[in-house]
């Protein structure tokens, strides 16, 4: 079965609750910003008055089409066969960044080893059964996480409520 996030930004409060208990999982050090595998980024929509603040949880889609898998030339990237959660072998990584270049979300990240990191959708979470700790923190359940059809018929759902009106 294939994972996927998904995000309803009109649930986002921006508490990074979810940036927090992935550093926590994944024992990223707090200090080194620049290698959050989340990251929260604030955005403003419109201006004076009408001005709304949103908030954009991101980490790696693990992409069905994985740009960053196709770009690296040493295969450092690869798709797990039973979650279909793209990870990454750091031992094949050469640092070259071509994984970096190719991600549309700018996902990838450089350890201090010079190797990429990412998300891994917290593989042994999912084959325990459990939702990634990004998940499972969240207080609003803005971000959700499952298989990506299925998701997609609750955003479709969400843009129907939409066009529908109160």
């Amino acid at each position: 079965m294939s994972h996927a996030f998904y995000l309803d930004v009109d649930r986002c409060t921006g508490c990074f609750a979810c940036a927090v208990a992935c550093m926590d999982q994944n024992d990223l050090e707090v200090e080194t910003e620049s290698i959050a595998w989340r990251q929260v980024f604030p955005i403003t929509l419109g201006e004076g008055p009408d001005a709304r603040l949103r908030y954009i949880s991101l980490a790696c889609m693990h992409c069905e089409d994985a740009p960053c898998l196709m770009a690296c030339p040493t295969g450092a990237i690869a798709r797990e066969t039973g979650t279909r959660v793209v990870k990454v072998r750091s031992e094949f990584c050469i640092g070259c960044h071509s994984c970096s270049i190719a991600c549309p979300f700018g996902v990838p990240r450089f350890g201090k080893d010079g190797t990429m990191q990412k998300c891994d959708l917290c593989s042994v979470r999912l084959e325990n059964g459990l939702d990634p700790a990004c998940v499972r923190v969240c207080p609003t359940k803005a971000l959700r996480q499952g298989d990506p059809n299925d998701l997609g018929l609750e955003v479709g759902r969400k843009a129907a409520e939409r066009f529908a009106g109160p």
